[in-house]
């Protein structure tokens, strides 16, 4: 493919931020860095760091100039950023030793400190202010690059195709940058769907920046690709391993790997958890404006990488190992992979209930949704929607989906929505013109093609028992979640009726003694969030028991260590 140069700039030099994005050392700054690091040089045209490949830590430029450019596999070379002197290389990736977004060539003879990942990380703890800077220029590094679309993948496929979505909604929750090619707006889509699509896979086609051609991959297949995680550490056992990456999980990894404790964080899909989809939340405490669910998650799953915690996303752990054959736990993933660990702390939250609808399922990813995000907002802009829920989520929901759809059907079975949500989303929902509250409603068909989206929603209101019906292609269920707990089976872990894990004195027990708070009946497995049976079903209950849980990790790993056991 022939390479050209675009001009679309992610960081204008007179932006906004730009200091804070780019702040130049001082000397004496960066002899105070120098201890975490060693000098390296690079002579002219010579590449630091490569689109693709991991990165080898954080670069500060001590003399000569690094031209940063974004490549993204079809010959689109996009200048990024010029740094030099004082300045460093780095963005939130080299927390963690994942692929390079960008690419870093000497301009000239350049002499550069590389800090390695651990150094990176070592500094931000012991240089607190200047770690500060650093981090937040991490950040708005990475949050530049997602807003540009620049270093990542290219999508290339229709904007409604439910895998196109999947893949947008997967790399979107992951915070990693990408942008989409639509073929019936673009000739060079159309010209590449040409030559690849009739290749075995199909829609959509991901460019990945290296230039492979991946045919509709799976989130898993995509994410190895990309670099996007690591294959579990062999021969390694962890003194924690944190099923689920949502605020409970993250909480638990953050307190945990902060501690001294080694910390390995998996989960199926993205960080975040149910909350990580939130619009909008603003009865956490501290955040008085309100923030997103991504926007917070997003904040701990660095908080977590800046410890040193893990992160292998996606993971499916398949069954947990209880029988302590070598000592420890062991994690079964599905792609055959094993953790092992001496604790593990379940946070797998979770799933979202699906009603009993005739066709649900055919109509998932093409008309029915379990969140409301951006890309899903688009799909709807100027329509009408129906949102079926009556909980603090669904509130949130139905508030953001107004700002994009002409109407919002709101339906709940109950009588009113006072029992299950915050006055003050009541109040909101109340004051919203196009949002229609429809009590004792439920949906009972569903239309469409066989092999298209959702065209036409039938409802019936259960008090007068009239049925009505209109032509709808979007419906966003927010009826509650069943515990994610199916992988636990057989390994003794004992739950409530409804799936919940129980915790505690109460639970049976741990062994030849009594469970500790938030232990499950499973010596060293313990249970946090949502998943828990008592839990409450709040983002800031999750992240307190995440905190709390690391007393009863240490408590007991010091009583596995006594020479008495």
């Amino acid at each position: 493919m022939a390479t050209t140069l675009t001009m679309a700039v992610p960081f204008p030099a007179h932006g906004p931020r730009y200091d804070e994005t780019f702040p130049v050392l001082t000397g004496k700054e960066i002899d105070r860095l120098r201890r975490f690091g060693t000098l390296r040089c690079y002579a002219d045209g010579e590449k630091l760091f490569e689109t693709g490949k991991p990165g080898p830590g954080m670069f500060i430029v001590l003399s000569g100039h690094v031209a940063i450019t974004q490549r993204d596999g079809i010959g689109h070379v996009t200048p990024v950023v010029e740094q030099g002197p004082g300045q460093f290389l780095a963005e939130i990736g080299q927390l963690s030793d994942r692929a390079a977004l960008v690419d870093g060539v000497a301009e000239g003879e350049v002499e550069t400190l590389l800090i390695p990942s651990a150094g990176v990380r070592s500094l931000l703890v012991a240089e607190a202010d200047l770690g500060e800077r650093i981090m937040r220029a991490l950040i708005l590094r990475r949050v530049s690059l997602i807003g540009t679309g620049a270093g990542g993948p290219v999508l290339i496929g229709s904007p409604a195709s439910a895998d196109v979505v999947r893949l947008q909604g997967f790399l979107s929750r992951n915070g990693y940058p990408h942008h989409l090619l639509d073929p019936a707006s673009e000739q060079e889509a159309s010209d590449l769907i040409a030559r690849y699509a009739s290749e075995a896979g199909g829609l959509p086609l991901v460019v990945c920046p290296d230039g492979a051609i991946l045919h509709n991959p799976t989130e898993a297949v995509l994410a190895r690709r990309l670099g996007m995680t690591d294959a579990p550490r062999q021969d390694f056992t962890y003194d924690v391993a944190v099923v689920g990456a949502g605020p409970a999980g993250l909480a638990t990894a953050v307190y945990a790997a902060s501690e001294g404790l080694s910390v390995v964080v998996l989960d199926a899909r993205a960080f975040g958890g149910q909350a990580g989809a939130s619009a909008r939340i603003e009865n956490y405490l501290g955040f008085p404006t309100g923030i997103s669910g991504q926007a917070l998650a997003g904040r701990a799953y660095v908080q977590a990488a800046k410890f040193g915690a893990e992160m292998l996303i996606p993971a499916v752990v398949k069954t947990l190992d209880c029988s302590r054959a070598n000592g420890a736990l062991g994690l079964e993933l599905e792609d055959g992979g094993r953790v092992h660990a001496r604790t593990v702390v379940v946070a797998s939250g979770a799933r979202y209930r699906r009603p009993a609808i005739a066709d649900l399922a055919r109509f998932e990813g093409r008309g029915i949704w379990y969140w409301a995000s951006p890309i899903e907002a688009r799909l709807c802009a100027g329509e009408e929607v129906i949102l079926v829920g009556g909980g603090n989520s669904a509130g949130q929901g139905a508030v953001f989906l107004s700002a994009h759809a002409a109407k919002v059907r709101m339906m709940v079975r109950a009588a009113g929505l006072a029992e299950s949500m915050s006055r003050y989303l009541i109040d909101r929902i109340a004051a919203t013109p196009n949002i229609e509250l429809m009590i004792q409603t439920e949906i009972v068909a569903l239309e469409g093609a066989p092999d298209g989206g959702l065209e036409q929603v039938r409802w019936r209101d259960r008090g007068a028992g009239a049925e009505a019906e209109a032509p709808i292609r979007n419906v966003f269920l927010f009826v509650g979640a069943d515990p994610a707990t199916a992988w636990l089976d057989g390994c003794g872990v004992v739950v409530d009726k409804a799936g919940f894990i129980m915790t505690g004195p109460h639970c049976g027990g741990a062994g030849n003694r009594p469970a500790m708070p938030l232990e499950s009946s499973v010596p060293g497995v313990f249970a946090v969030g949502d998943v828990r049976s008592g839990s409450v079903k709040r983002v800031g209950a999750a992240i307190g028991e995440g905190a709390q849980v690391v007393q009863a990790l240490h408590g007991f790993l010091a009583d596995s260590r006594s020479p008495s056991l």
